[in-house]
């Protein structure tokens, strides 16, 4: 038990010390799908790091990059929907036990 654990730890831990990832999937589970509105909605982030963070998700399952027409959208799947969940999980612990008045 102890090392499926750890091994999920690992998996969730490699991609949340990624620079910029929880903000690009929050961004994509608000509701922004096309890069341009993921790149808007995150201050500070060039074109360059978002494209290179995009094809890290894709390559790891995180979320789906569908082109139609001349629109590329991205959809987080199931495991960037549980990434989320944590990170929201985890804004909610700071905020219930760090934060001071």
């Amino acid at each position: 038990m102890k090392n499926k654990i750890s091994n999920g730890f690992q998996i969730v831990q490699d991609l949340i010390k990624l620079r910029w990832v929880p903000e690009i999937l929050k961004s994509i589970h608000l509701g922004n799908q096309r890069y341009s509105d993921i790149l808007r909605s995150i201050p500070y982030m060039s074109h360059t790091e978002l494209n290179r963070k995009l094809s890290i998700l894709i390559e790891r399952n995180v979320i789906d990059k569908v082109v139609e027409e001349e629109n590329t959208y991205y959809s987080l799947l199931s495991f960037g929907k549980d990434l989320v969940h944590i990170f929201y999980h985890l804004e909610d612990l700071e905020e219930k036990y760090f934060q001071h008045s």
